[in-house]
């Protein structure tokens, strides 16, 4: 009678561990976004990434996700986000949910590196990193 509550997934992915700072790096002059999960790791239902922010990086410029919700958690130091058009500056434990079609942005204001865990959800976020380090280089020179 000690039967599964559901039978076991032919497509379960296995557990895994990633030690800190094993993830995949994307590095541009002003941030530095660490993937831990995402694309074939996950089925494409979501994407993990630790991002690292310069001191007095601008920002990615206000933008929306017509499908996906970008959440954060600042880990070290401030950040400010502007969520639909108004600031929050953001200390470690904070919480930002920018779902599908909120405009958002973030920037580290302050002359201290500041860290966030970013949640990408569905979907697969990696594959646009090149492009966009590329972005951030050929405007840093």
């Amino acid at each position: 009678m000690d039967e599964p509550l559901s039978p076991p997934s032919a497509h379960r992915r296995p557990g895994r561990v990633v030690a800190p700072g094993a993830g995949r790096h994307y590095r541009a002059p002003a941030f530095d976004a660490e993937f831990v999960a995402d694309g074939d790791e996950t089925d494409g239902r979501y994407s993990l990434s630790v991002w690292t922010l310069a001191p007095g990086f601008g920002g990615v410029g206000e933008h929306t996700h017509d499908d996906e919700d970008d959440v954060f958690l600042v880990t070290e130091g401030t950040i400010t986000f502007v969520v639909d058009g108004v600031e929050h500056r953001c200390g470690p434990g904070t919480l930002v949910q920018a779902t599908a079609g909120t405009r958002h942005d973030f920037r580290n204001d302050t002359d201290r590196p500041a860290r966030m865990f970013n949640l990408f959800v569905p979907g697969e976020f990696e594959s646009e990193m090149p492009a966009i380090v590329e972005w951030f280089r050929e405007r840093s020179g």
